[in-house]
């Protein structure tokens, strides 16, 4: 047993143990499993089935055998929470079975057990498995180390080739989790490693309750009582659309929606306050958070209460966009039957006709002039979303005379104001305040959000609404007499000066220079604020002629420039009759033809904030006024230019467009300040309480001391280390690498130092264009090479950092590189490369020549290996098991140098071979790839025969046309196709040979 043993899976077991988990130890697997390919623990879950139902032993064991069938993790879901019915021995009719008993869980049993082998064509031993009566519904992971704000480490890949190779323990799964010991974190199934998250607050308890955060974590989730809850509740699948197409997406419940959650079926179920207050901030994902609320109010599987008998939920939002979004996402996400109402008679008709059991999804305003009450207003639960704006107006008057004794619950993306006694009243307790926080230092600690920054740029663009008069006369000094005078006689007002066309000529020179730098490279996007529908087509007017200028200057012509730059930014605002008004006034008529012209109609503007979120299609800039301020999630947005002098809620809400996360290249939301907000932040956003929005946005000077900060600590480590000043050699450097590998000396040494190395360069990514990192360049190309250097020395595989860096940076250190012609050192060859082989030559080298060849080879045979198993895991799964072996070797020293690199030769020599062994075979290298997934069944069938076969009807245009592998109909009648031949050719495994033989051809076969 090594240290994953001690540190980590030895922990896990016995943290579970104390909650109540029955350790089953690896030795009784056998007789628990119909056969080491098989998950279930039959006796477990029979037993399971007869006690829950009182069912029979035969009734029981049918169940069980249609349970064994179900091959799909949604379906798996739908049966843990109860939706599974068969008909029983003498009877006609069908019967619910339940697999869970969730209102009592000691009615049930829980496992846990470790090092469960899991026999497919590639077979893996997950760390830990947890059962819930028989059933695997979570699976541990232990690996050191874990980087919990990056997700990287093996324990991710591990998750994600066991979901590769042995699909039948995730049937049933509902999610996973990876540690180190230390670091907890979780995610669905499916879910990439950055969706991964820890849970930080172990509501109703607290982190002082546990002695470690692994048992903070495995308390959180695994509970028994708190597990069968997620189950049961916090759950759901999502179909989304994106460029690709339709897909669907698994999410599980955050940390503080299982909280907010939770408190509101508490205070429902208790019948004692029927209120409460909840702000999340946004991008924190509080549309998710009342589908979950939904769910759970009418579900309510873990919970016994009248008051939950059969409510009615309304879900209520002020704006035609978030009553969609909201809509959308409750209908998306699979909520039995919500009714998104569109018309105020519809409304009315269905809330009065005393009907239990809905789901309404509506706008405030349709209870606008209501006051007749309707008759079971007791049974229902409403929701309001930016409940602080639905006060307004007596529309909140309205709906409670309408629902006099209704449960209201009032959702809020920013915080209420101090003196927002209404918003306090109405949906809060007396002297509560919220009843749950998340507030924006929450979801950038846990990565749910990135934080915003700011920079105030020439401060000669700023408007001082003190000193309007004075700027008046300086900025429109050289207009005739006549028209100053006019000018004057209608009043002076901050859009007359910010509207200036040297103003906003100089602007937007500005915007196309910083964004070129800052975000364009790594391809984010962005919106220009200006302050009114004029300003939004004197802007737009202006960038085209500024990027028209530069395209201009690159080489295109007049007409492509020109054509090219107006696609680069589109403008969104809502139309005026007045628009179409001609006027004899030339400067008004002009503008209002430039609304005509590039005002968007509603499918228009669809389509144009469709593009705008898909990386690589124009627009890159959308220019507003009022409009996507609110409710338009963008995660590709990075940088907000702002010259519309915004405050309160309306400035934080604007500013959180910019702080979704998108990849690991999006450090956070930078806000370009041209109207001097941020000068006065503290001024805008007085109303509120000064902890709630103390990190709204900050200063780039914070980012400056991070930067300096985190150079320190890198510098500290390398306290010591003699490096030559000047221009480097590839010598120099390597000598440097190699004195500093020796300093490190230990693997708990290099992970420390590649901790604080990326947090260096993470602030210096984060800042730059910005002049401060100049002085800390030179340190950043010598630790970001040394990265990939040193992980090749101690871990053996490639250094995926440089993967993440942005665009600008990876150029910079990539040219860094080979100036000093280390890049023949760092960077690693392919296999197809004739120089890979070179490294292999032995002769004239000494020890240190040949260590240095023997872990670049194995670094890069890991990675040939890698490519070749995501092609075809059965063909190259010995491969993948001999090089396993070797660096385990090469780890314990059990090999010279020179023996490790005379088996990576031998080890290539293979690859090369497997690579060209179809040539004899008389089939296609497609066919042969088939043949070997056949071949891993050990079946009697005449595998070459099938495989020909197969590669016949997927390379057919009219069996598979282009574009069959999105479409699940055909997929289907493939795979039915796939099932006869295999029959034909005297295979046995029909049901599963078509599903392998897919996830090949779609690697392999896939036309577009």
């Amino acid at each position: 047993m090594g240290m994953e043993w001690q540190l980590a899976e030895k922990p896990t077991l016995e943290s579970l143990e104390g909650m109540g988990y029955v350790v089953v130890p690896p030795s009784e697997h056998a007789v628990l499993r119909d056969g080491d390919n098989q998950v279930l623990f039959r006796p477990h879950l029979v037993e399971a089935i007869k006690r829950i139902n009182g069912l029979s032993d035969a009734d029981a064991e049918a169940a069980y055998a249609d349970l064994v069938s179900i091959s799909e993790n949604e379906r798996w879901l739908t049966i843990l929470r109860g939706d599974f019915s068969r008909p029983l021995q003498g009877e006609s009719r069908h019967r619910t079975i339940r697999v869970i008993d969730f209102l009592n869980p000691s009615n049930n049993v829980f496992t846990v057990t470790n090092q469960f082998r899991v026999k497919a064509e590639n077979t893996r031993i997950p760390d830990v498995v947890v059962h819930v009566n028989g059933i695997p519904v979570v699976v541990i992971e232990c690996k050191s180390p874990i980087n919990a704000k990056d997700k990287s480490g093996e324990a991710f890949q591990q998750i994600k080739q066991y979901e590769q190779d042995i699909p039948r323990l995730f049937l049933s799964n509902a999610f996973n989790i990876v540690t180190d010991g230390t670091n907890c974190l979780y995610g669905t199934t499916g879910s990439p490693s950055k969706f991964y998250g820890t849970w930080r607050d172990p509501w109703p308890r607290t982190t002082q309750d546990f002695g470690s955060e692994l048992s903070k974590g495995l308390w959180s989730l695994l509970e028994p009582a708190r597990l069968l809850d997620l189950i049961a509740h916090f759950i759901v699948f999502e179909r989304v659309y994106d460029g690709g197409g339709p897909k669907v997406i698994k999410k599980i419940s955050r940390y503080q929606q299982f909280r907010a959650v939770n408190k509101i079926v508490e205070r429902v179920a208790e019948g004692e306050h029927g209120r409460g207050l909840i702000w999340h901030t946004q991008g924190s994902g509080k549309s998710l958070t009342m589908v979950y609320a939904a769910l759970k109010l009418k579900t309510h599987r873990t919970v016994s209460s009248s008051e939950l008998a059969n409510p009615n939920i309304m879900v209520l939002t002020d704006r035609v966009d978030l009553h969609n979004q909201i809509s959308s996402t409750f209908t998306s996400c699979g909520l039995p039957n919500p009714i998104a109402v569109d018309k105020i008679s519809d409304l009315h008709s269905l809330i009065h006709s005393g009907t239990d059991g809905l789901t309404v999804l509506s706008t405030i305003f349709k209870f606008q002039g209501s006051e007749k009450a309707i008759p079971n207003s007791e049974n229902w639960i409403v929701m309001v979303d930016e409940c602080h704006r639905t006060q307004e107006k007596d529309l909140g008057a309205y709906l409670r005379k309408t629902l006099p004794d209704a449960r209201f619950f009032g959702f809020t993306g920013t915080p209420v104001k101090k003196t927002d006694r209404d918003t306090y009243a109405n949906f809060g307790v007396p002297g509560e305040g919220y009843l749950d926080k998340y507030g924006i230092d929450d979801a950038v600690a846990d990565g749910a959000t990135v934080p915003i920054y700011y920079t105030g740029r020439k401060t000669d663009w700023h408007i001082d609404e003190a000193k309007i008069d004075i700027l008046f006369d300086q900025w429109f000094a050289d207009l005739p007499d006549d028209k100053l005078a006019d000018l004057k006689k209608k009043g002076v007002s901050v859009a007359d000066l910010v509207k200036h066309p040297k103003r906003i000529e100089l602007i937007a020179y500005d915007i196309w220079t910083h964004f070129k730098a800052y975000a364009r490279p790594d391809g984010f996007k962005a919106q220009i604020v200006a302050i009114d529908r004029e300003a939004v087509i004197l802007y737009k007017r202006a960038l085209d002629r500024v990027i028209a200028d530069d395209f201009l200057a690159s080489g295109l012509s007049e007409e492509e420039a020109q054509a090219e730059a107006s696609a680069m930014s589109a403008c969104v605002y809502s139309a005026s009759q007045e628009d179409a008004k001609p006027s004899e006034d030339e400067r008004t008529e002009d503008i209002r033809k430039g609304l005509r012209e590039h005002y968007l109609p509603p499918d228009d503007e669809t389509k144009v904030k469709d593009r705008f979120g898909i990386k690589g299609q124009k627009p890159e800039f959308l220019i507003v006024c009022d409009k996507l301020l609110t409710g338009f999630d963008a995660p590709i947005e990075a940088v907000m230019y702002l010259d519309k002098p915004l405050k309160e809620h309306t400035l934080l809400q604007a500013i959180a467009r910019t702080n979704r996360v998108a990849d690991a290249r999006k450090r956070n939301g930078l806000i370009v300040d041209y109207i001097g907000v941020s000068a006065k932040l503290d001024e805008a956003l007085e109303s509120y309480r000064a902890d709630d929005v103390k990190n709204a946005m900050r200063s780039l000077d914070d980012l400056r001391s991070q930067l300096r900060a985190a150079h320190a600590e890198v510098r500290h480590m390398m306290k010591g280390l003699k490096r030559k000043d000047g221009t480097h050699s590839k010598n120099d450097l390597k000598g440097e690498f190699d004195r500093f590998i020796a300093t490190l000396e230990t693997e708990d040494k290099w992970f420390e130092f590649r901790t604080k190395a990326r947090n260096f360069i993470s602030a210096y990514e984060a800042l730059s264009p910005d002049p401060s990192v100049l002085d800390y360049t030179d340190d950043l190309k010598w630790v970001a090479a040394f990265l990939r250097y040193g992980t090749q020395v101690f871990e053996k595989r490639e250094a995926f950092d440089q993967q993440e860096y942005s665009r600008k940076i990876r150029e910079m250190l990539d040219q860094h590189l080979d100036a000093t012609g280390l890049s023949v050192t760092i960077k690693l060859r392919h296999i197809t490369d004739p120089d890979f082989w070179a490294d292999f030559e032995t002769e004239g080298k000494d020890e240190a020549d040949i260590k240095e060849a023997a872990i670049r080879k194995t670094t890069e045979l890991r990675k040939t290996v890698y490519e070749k198993m995501e092609q075809n895991p059965h063909q190259y799964a010995k491969f993948s098991e001999r090089l396993r072996e070797l660096l385990q070797r090469l780890d314990a020293a059990q090999d010279s140098w020179a023996d490790v690199l005379r088996e990576a030769e031998e080890l290539a020599k293979g690859l090369q071979a497997e690579e060209r062994a179809h040539e004899g075979s008389g089939l296609s290298r497609e066919a042969y790839g088939v043949l070997q997934v056949l071949s891993s069944f050990e079946d009697e069938g005449d595998a070459e025969k099938l495989a020909a076969q197969v590669a016949e009807v997927y390379g057919s245009d009219d069996l598979a046309p282009r574009g069959w592998q999105e479409k699940e109909g055909l997929r289907k009648a493939l795979r039915q196709r796939v099932r006869r031949l295999a029959a034909d050719a005297g295979f046995k495994r029909l049901r599963e040979i078509p599903q392998q033989v897919e996830d090949f051809t779609l690697k392999h076969f896939a036309k577009v």
